[in-house]
């Protein structure tokens, strides 16, 4: 089975061209999805326009659904958190992040959270990358000092990255909850700064878990935050990289984007509208402590090429495999070009944010079931991911 002249098919599906394996472009979707668009919760705060400081937000569908509430961990206590207890606790831990194009040019605001005594803050790539290739970046501390900031390392692909600034005393370090114990409907507590609005503390609960959003990254790619937090908890730009708190004031996840509605004229605008993400709290430590040590931050990767496979009713049917790498484990597995991908790791291959979510929450070595079709026939192969 293969696309058809000008992507048509005789079967009455078509090949939508996209980017390939780990760009997370994603299909049409269906209800809500339609009129949401994701963005990033950076911000140029001379314009307060959401996106401004990770590129622009793109119409993408809901992924993911909400997991069943765990009934394990302690932070899932019925009610609210106590605020005013959070805000003095946790706001010594949480940061301004400010941020000056090369050149002089526009600057942004984001948040961070105090990562290690030593100087070392956590935020979002995409708050500081327009200040990569020679910009500069600050941190403004709850009392009111700002520190020049330089860039240890960061990670388009989780959409972190961690700031150095010189040790100080009085650093307060943001503990970390273990994020694989949060549960739906739990009360939690958003502090970071947004529309540039330095220690601002909101409140809400863990409106779903494990969300698959698809989200704008470095060049114009595209990138998953894969297995996010959804909470309700008011945050806007200015708020990436800020602090996603339990009641206990320990850090369960980091906030990076929302979704919004769009205007008639289809651009995402405005602010919270009840529905944001955060990145787990464990894969923000792992992926901090493996930046702060010069570690190599290694991903799976399934070595093809995809696009979706769209019916005529708009629907994605599966992923037509457009490219396989010479020797990689899409080839080793036999898998071969004008496959189509029907079903991958136990998941419909609804879109190509299936696989950004895939080589990103798993590990190089890691065996992934593969069922595809070819030549009208059914097959299912197991594929063993690589690492690049």
């Amino acid at each position: 089975m293969g696309p058809g002249s000008g992507g048509g098919r005789g079967d009455g599906v078509r090949v939508r061209k996209g980017p390939g394996e780990g760009s997370g472009g994603a299909g049409d979707g269906a209800g809500i999805g339609r009129r949401l668009r994701w963005a990033l919760i950076g911000t140029v705060v001379a314009a307060l326009v959401l996106g401004a400081a990770g590129g622009a937000a793109t119409a993408l569908a809901l992924h993911g659904s909400p997991s069943a509430a765990r009934s394990t961990g302690t932070s899932g206590a019925v009610g609210a958190c106590d605020s005013v207890h959070i805000a003095r606790t946790v706001l010594p831990s949480v940061v301004t992040v400010s941020v000056q194009q090369p050149g002089g040019g526009s600057g942004g605001v984001g948040s961070g959270e105090v990562f290690r005594k030593d100087g070392y803050i956590v935020t979002n790539n995409h708050v500081i990358s327009p200040a990569v290739g020679g910009g500069s970046i600050s941190v403004t501390f709850s009392d009111g000092t700002t520190e020049p900031a330089e860039l240890t390392g960061r990670d388009p692909r989780s959409d972190l990255a961690v700031l150095k600034v010189q040790q100080r005393a009085g650093l307060v370090v943001l503990p970390f909850a273990d994020s694989d114990d949060v549960v739906v409907g739990q009360p939690v507590v958003a502090l970071g700064a947004p529309l540039g609005l330095s220690s601002t503390v909101t409140a809400g609960i863990v409106s779903a878990l494990d969300r698959n959003v698809p989200v704008p990254s470095d060049g114009g790619q595209t990138t998953v935050l894969v297995g996010a937090i959804q909470t309700d908890a008011a945050i806007n730009p200015g708020n990436s990289g800020g602090a996603l708190v339990d009641c206990n004031g320990k850090l369960v996840g980091v906030n990076t984007a929302i979704a919004t509605v769009p205007n008639e004229a289809g651009q995402a605008g405005g602010g919270s509208v009840g529905i944001g993400f955060a990145v787990p709290a464990n894969l923000a430590g792992h992926v901090a402590k493996q930046i702060i040590a010069g570690e190599p931050i290694g991903y799976a990767y399934l070595g093809l090429q995809a696009a979706p496979v769209v019916s005529q009713s708009g629907q994605t049917v599966g992923l037509f495999v457009q490219s396989v790498t010479a020797g990689g484990p899409a080839e080793q597995a036999g898998l071969q070009v004008g496959d189509i991908i029907t079903r991958i790791h136990g998941h419909q291959a609804s879109d190509l944010s299936v696989l950004s979510a895939l080589v990103t929450a798993m590990n190089p070595g890691d065996r992934v079931q593969v069922e595809y079709v070819r030549d009208g026939d059914r097959h299912t192969t197991t594929l063993t991911l690589g690492e690049q």
